[in-house]
């Protein structure tokens, strides 16, 4: 089996690094050049931009006995028309880096979909040869997924950078924060996240939250403001 990935990104790049360590023939190709001059391949994987997934598909043309996936949370499998009868989606549910290689691929799930009996079983058998979490879900619930993980990564790491700036004119560094994030990562291992709930806004401590907002500008307060309405309303 031979694969050939579209797209030189995060993900184009971390799926070519996991095929090939498991000793798949794997080659990425930009998707802004010579599409039309394809190698041929078992597998093309689509590794692009949401928006720019259904002009790349209808560059590729010829291989209609080949298996064609994208890799997108969020964009249906009909992006591949007639002319790409084995086609499904191939979503690994992770955060990817060039900067941060994953050398450990097994433990993350990847989830699929595929048109035909023939073509599940071949993405499934794919998706195996890295991972052993793999899991057949549906358009709908992938779109949920995609949102949750915008919140649970995404969105996360913004406070991240927004505690980052809170402390840049101080003598204390991030690092400091690092063992808190690390427990409360760790605490939902084992609890519910709803659980698993601190802080001010949580007790109602109203005196402490008070305080805090007297310490942040206009973007800061409102951003605190909304959180913590949205954690005493799961209080």
């Amino acid at each position: 089996m031979n694969i050939i990935i579209i797209g030189k990104g995060n993900v184009a790049t971390s799926l070519d690094y996991a095929f090939r360590k498991k000793g798949v023939a794997c080659q990425m190709v930009s998707s802004r050049e010579g599409l039309d001059q394809l190698p041929e391949a078992n597998v093309y994987i689509y590794a692009v931009k949401d928006e720019a997934l259904a002009s790349v598909v209808e560059q590729v043309k010829g291989r209609e006995k080949s298996l064609h996936l994208h890799t997108s949370g969020t964009m249906p499998i009909t992006v591949f028309g007639a002319d790409k009868p084995h086609a499904g989606i191939f979503y690994p549910f992770q955060t990817f880096s060039k900067a941060r290689v994953i050398e450990d691929f097994s433990t993350i799930p990847v989830f699929f979909e595929a048109r035909g009996i023939d073509d599940i079983s071949a993405v499934y058998s794919l998706a195996l040869t890295i991972t052993t979490h793999v899991y057949e879900a549906t358009q709908h619930d992938r779109e949920r997924l995609h949102v949750a993980g915008v919140y649970a990564c995404n969105f996360t790491n913004l406070m991240y950078t927004m505690a980052a700036e809170l402390l840049r004119n101080t003598h204390i560094p991030f690092s400091a924060l690092l063992p808190l994030i690390d427990e409360t990562a760790a605490k939902i291992h084992t609890l519910a996240p709803r659980d698993a709930q601190t802080g001010p806004a949580r007790r109602g401590d109203e005196n402490v939250m008070n305080h805090h907002l007297n310490l942040l500008n206009e973007e800061q307060k409102k951003v605190y403001r909304l959180l913590s309405e949205a954690i005493r309303k799961r209080s």
